[in-house]
This record gives structure tokens, C-alpha cells and sequence, in this order.
């Protein structure tokens, strides 16, 4: 994983800017980063904190009408061997929901060690337990949206 993601605000896409959103998919909660991928920036933004699609779906729709993204991340968990578990599946089906429902791209993104990484941010920033509780997944989903725009920057030639 990378360092910390840039902390530039960010605003709903009224500028122009092209919104990139990209979601941490767990069976309890989503994390949720917004993110520029010309500046590179990403940070965390919600914690969707549902267990049925309905509700999922409805606060995802609801960010993708402020936000107005050009392009979804979501974050692909696999072993630390790279291989892909059952966890892995739901995060593909998820991905295919994101893209049927919103007709927007999706891109998936290897997540590997991005929930250790974001506690141990949150940690050294002094967040309590119930702090790190509330906000890892967001700030996981923010360490794969750094990941994909460094990604994207490595292709370039």
C-alpha cells in the first residue's frame, strides 16, 4: 500500500472537476472516498452503515447525484497470496450492481492490507477505538482510490 492520501478539499463536482468515488464493500459497511484523479487526490468521505441492498443502494445513489463521479473504484479483497476468497465474489457482484444501476465505469482495485493501513493512520492521528471504528472503512476506501490514481499514473508514458 501507499502513504497517506493528499488532504486537498474537495467539492461536489460543480467546478467541472472529474469525481471519482470509490467504495471499501463490506457485509455490514461501505466505506466511501471521493477523489480528482488530475491532482491525485483522495479522502474519505461516508460510511454507509446498512445491511440491506435498499438502503445501500439508495445512500449510493444520493452521492452520486451530489458527487456526480465520471468513475467508480471499488476494492478487490484477495489472500495475501493474491488469490480470491468468498469475499472476493461479493465484491465482483457489487461492482456489476454499481455498473447496472449507475451506467457509470467501474474499475476494481487490489485492497489488500487497506484496512491495516487506514487503522494504523487513524491510529497516529490520534483517533480513540470508537473513533478508528466509525471511520477505517472510509479511510480504507480513500487508501484504494490513492492506489488507483497512482496506478493510472505508472501507466503513463
Amino acid at each position: 500500500m501507499t502513504g497517506a492520501p493528499a488532504s486537498s478539499p474537495q467539492q461536489p463536482n460543480h467546478g467541472g472537476l472529474a469525481n471519482v468515488l470509490a467504495f471499501d464493500f463490506g457485509t455490514r459497511r461501505i466505506g466511501v472516498a471521493v477523489g480528482e484523479p488530475l491532482l491525485g487526490s483522495a479522502r474519505p468521505l461516508t460510511t454507509i452503515d446498512a445491511e440491506d441492498n435498499d438502503t445501500r443502494f439508495a445512500s449510493i445513489a444520493r452521492l452520486i447525484n451530489e458527487w456526480q463521479p465520471q468513475q467508480l473504484v471499488v476494492g478487490l479483497p484477495l489472500t495475501l497470496e493474491g488469490e480470491e476468497h468468498e469475499m472476493t465474489q461479493r465484491c465482483r457482484r457489487f461492482s456489476k450492481q454499481l455498473q447496472g444501476r449507475f451506467r457509470l465505469p467501474v474499475a476494481l482495485v487490489d485492497e489488500r492490507l487497506s484496512s491495516i493501513e487506514a487503522e494504523s493512520r487513524l491510529t497516529s492521528q490520534g483517533a480513540n477505538w470508537k473513533q478508528r471504528k466509525q471511520s477505517v472503512d472510509a479511510e480504507a476506501a480513500a487508501t484504494i482510490l490513492h492506489d488507483y490514481f497512482e496506478a493510472i499514473k505508472n501507466q503513463r508514458p
